[in-house]
């Protein structure tokens, strides 16, 4: 039972986007395309599960005064790695994220996880953490994506929703329309979740 908390903790409960409010810089600047928001979520989430898997098989031997730049260094790592196999084999993708994947390094998600659960905590505990909160983010980005591009393209994966009469709603794919959509979702979330009350 506490296996199954894990893995789902971050989808719903504790979702790093909708719930904790965190990694917005990548959240509202690189949602303007469904698709870019599952290549950012699913980078995010392959740094996430490394890191915590390392941080998780190392947590008895990392000495506890230099443990944040110890997991810096793990993250740094497999940001790189990411980073590398967006450029050699998802090239436009990558020319879309560009600055925002080496960044995932400061995103307070992973370093929060690295502290605050693989630190604490087993590796399976740990995997299943890191896949919890990773999709919960992808989840996130995948579905701010979707409705900026929705609305203010008039397509979805580049394909059209709408026929050729929809006037886009340009304001959703502008930075305005991130803060407008995400607020818009959060209060629903909320709302669904009864922390608004009427």
């Amino acid at each position: 039972m506490a296996a199954l908390t894990h893995l789902t903790r971050g989808i719903y409960k504790e979702n790093p986007v909708f719930r904790l409010v965190l990694g917005m810089c990548p959240v509202l600047a690189v949602t303007t395309e469904a698709k870019n928001g599952l290549g950012m979520g699913a980078a995010t989430m392959a740094v996430l599960l490394g890191s915590n898997i390392v941080v998780s098989l190392f947590r008895r031997f990392i000495p506890p005064r230099v443990r944040i730049p110890v997991f810096i260094v793990v993250i740094a790592s497999f940001v790189t790695v990411v980073d590398l196999v967006l450029h050699a084999y998802f090239y436009e993708l990558h020319k879309v994220l560009g600055l925002f994947i080496p960044l995932i390094v400061v995103n307070c998600i992973i370093l929060g996880r690295a502290e605050a659960f693989a630190s604490k905590h087993n590796v399976f505990d740990s995997i299943l953490d890191a896949i919890g909160m990773g999709v919960g983010f992808m989840l996130a980005l995948l579905i701010l994506g979707s409705v900026r591009e929705i609305l203010g393209a008039g397509t979805w994966f580049g394909y059209p929703v709408f026929g050729e009469t929809y006037e886009p709603f340009v304001l959703m794919i502008l930075p305005p329309g991130a803060f407008i959509a995400l607020g818009l979702l959060l209060g629903f979330m909320n709302k669904t979740t009864g922390v608004i009350r009427e």
